[in-house]
């Protein structure tokens, strides 16, 4: 039997899920939902305003940054290794 969660626990979890940059599972974990159940909700809302268009297109500029950043990094421990 599911706890009855209500729309606007489902639509805040999907924009969280949409625009926060951390894996589904982290989100489900942090929300208390299961990977499941929050993937329906993704998948029922995706095609609502749930997350404005202003909200997808920083999220998606956050995960390119978030990986130029790793990039960076990676390309840093490189040049901090001793010479073989």
């Amino acid at each position: 039997m599911g706890t009855g969660r209500t729309d606007e626990f489902r639509k805040d979890a999907v924009r969280i899920a949409l625009t926060s940059g951390l894996t589904r599972r982290q989100v489900a974990d942090d929300l208390g939902v299961g990977l499941s159940t929050l993937n329906k909700w993704v998948t029922a809302h995706r095609d609502t305003d749930v997350v404005s268009p202003e909200d997808r297109e920083l999220a998606r500029e956050n995960e390119q940054l978030r990986r130029e950043n790793r990039i960076l990094k990676e390309e840093r421990d490189i040049l901090k290794k001793p010479p073989v």
